[in-house]
């Protein structure tokens, strides 16, 4: 018999936990679930569950966010106009939602988030992650163009999520296609929209100087999955689960940005980062290319690496601090508000 190395059996194990988690959610949903049912269903302990996943509410993200990862798809077509566009996107999104019934199954499908989110920093961290996820999609759907197009992009996204909270409310209730065909003429609407923030008036402008520093490598780009280069010319913006609605300042300075997100609970509040961002760009990339966001990548850093690299000394859901890299040297730094803006304007004086 193969004796198993350490790493191995606590991957067999992990593996067991989520597998039993999935059924335990799938027959009673997240709220009458049991932590010692699971344990009993993966034939462990009710500490070896723990010992891998801290709470009952980390292990059902994990649960969700190995579902998301799972959804394949064809390569997609460019589209060929915003209508195009969005009514591909809004299509891919809505095959999530269930035929018909209200069984917990169907609700994982929808990655729900009823009951899950009971406190008022997990919904805070939720609505800057829904700005990050307007941000990505805008981007797309702007096409190079100049007019910005990120209210369109919430706009769209909101429908979207009406639709998979209808359907898990009333299963069965209201036509996809509807939802669809409404997504397409959102296009329309005249948003008047532009990027002119009041604040950036009054940032702080940034410190030129020229620090080299270790940049850390094994991070992961989660639009394209290629490995995150931080050595390479442009803006390395870092940004705690609460501070994800920062990270326009960065791409619209014009420079080629890494959004880095950092967070002080990376068992709950990082997986519930990175389920929303894993499900959006899963669709994403059904639809666009992933030259659609050429100058802008995005790292989930769970173990903040990246923040530590640039002097941060607890990092957690507030950090925004931001760093001008130029042949591997950092010769501009800002913290704060307004940091990827502040940084973006001092590149002409910087050595």
């Amino acid at each position: 018999m193969v004796r198993l190395t350490r790493a191995q059996q606590q991957e067999r194990t992990r593996a067991s936990v989520l597998a039993a988690a999935k059924a335990e959610f799938t027959e009673h949903g997240y709220a009458l679930a049991k932590v010692d049912r699971i344990a009993e269903r993966a034939e462990l302990t009710r500490g070896a569950v723990y010992s891998n996943f801290p709470s009952k509410r980390a292990l059902y993200l994990a649960v969700l966010i190995d579902l998301a990862g799972s959804v394949g798809g064809e390569s997609p077509t460019p589209p060929e106009s915003l209508d195009d566009a969005l009514e591909n996107f809004a299509r891919v999104w809505l095959e999530r939602l269930p035929l018909g019934g209200s069984a917990w199954g169907g609700r994982l499908q929808l990655r729900s988030l009823e009951g899950v989110l009971d406190d008022e920093h997990s919904r805070e961290v939720l609505a800057q992650v829904a700005r990050l996820e307007g941000l990505l999609l805008a981007i797309a759907l702007e096409a190079g163009a100049s007019p910005r197009r990120v209210r369109l992009a919430e706009l769209a996204l909101t429908l979207l999520e009406g639709a998979s909270h209808r359907a898990e409310i009333a299963p069965g209730f209201g036509d996809p296609f509807d939802v669809t065909h409404a997504c397409v003429h959102l296009a329309g609407i005249k948003f008047g929209d532009t990027w002119a923030p009041p604040h950036l008036e009054f940032v702080t402008p940034a410190k030129p100087c020229a620090d080299t520093w270790n940049a850390p490598e094994g991070l992961v780009d989660q639009i394209t999955g290629r490995p995150v280069d931080l050595t390479t010319d442009g803006l390395v913006v870092v940004l705690g689960a609460g501070r994800l609605g920062a990270a326009e300042e960065a791409v619209r300075s014009g420079e080629p940005v890494t959004i880095v997100v950092v967070t002080g609970d990376p068992a709950e509040t990082g997986r519930l980062v990175r389920l929303r961002i894993t499900d959006l760009v899963a669709c994403l990339r059904r639809v666009f290319e992933p030259e659609t966001w050429q100058h802008v990548r995005v790292a989930l850093d769970d173990a903040a690496l990246v923040a530590s690299a640039l002097g941060v000394a607890d990092p957690g859901d507030e950090t925004e601090v931001a760093v001008r890299v130029q042949a591997g040297v950092i010769v501009a730094r800002s913290g704060g508000r307004g940091a990827g803006h502040a940084v973006s304007g001092a590149r002409k004086a910087t050595p």
